[in-house]
């Protein structure tokens, strides 16, 4: 509680999600502390011996596991042909199904956090054609298909890992 130290908690978190920390949902209560989402998204992250939770993207939900230091498993859905994809974290190392997945990792060229900006747009995809019939669907979006080692690569960096104390 921040109100001891003289901020109302309310001040923060808008603070906190002008700043693309979180999102805030209507009422403003927290929505998203990146890179987790409060309530059920198509991606599906169950912790090794742990909750399931939920990302707001693909790049999220590939960042978890590594970010928290477990093993994990990802699914999600092609957005074009409606397959489940699979990513299983198995002491760091990641085994997707189908083994042709990839991710788009895309935006728009609007301005704003990055709930509005792109999470929408960094997707899972059964393979390349899937993800690129899909970008050809929304002109309006500039990106890449990631191939599965870069998509890795993008969640490790974006949110790396806890310090283990």
């Amino acid at each position: 509680m921040a109100e001891p130290f003289g901020v109302p908690a309310a001040q923060v978190l808008a603070e906190l999600a002008a700043e693309d920390f979180l999102t805030l949902d209507e009422t403003g209560g927290i929505q998203a502390a990146y890179p987790f989402f409060a309530s059920p998204t198509e991606h599906v992250v169950q912790l090794a011996d742990g909750p399931t939770v939920w990302s707001m993207c693909a790049i999220d939900a590939l960042g978890i596991p590594v970010m928290l230091g477990t093993d994990a498993v990802i699914t999600s859905t092609d957005a074009v042909t409606g397959e489940q994809i699979r990513v299983e974290f198995t002491n760091g190392h990641a085994t997707w199904q189908p083994p042709t997945a990839v991710v788009y990792y895309g935006a728009t060229p609007a301005d704003g956090p990055a709930a509005a900006v792109c999470c929408g747009y960094l997707r899972f995809f059964a393979s390349r054609a899937t993800a690129e019939q899909w970008t050809g669907a929304h002109t309006d979006l500039t990106g890449a298909v990631l191939d599965q080692l870069e998509a890795e690569r993008r969640g490790a960096d974006i949110f790396g890992s806890l310090p283990n104390n």
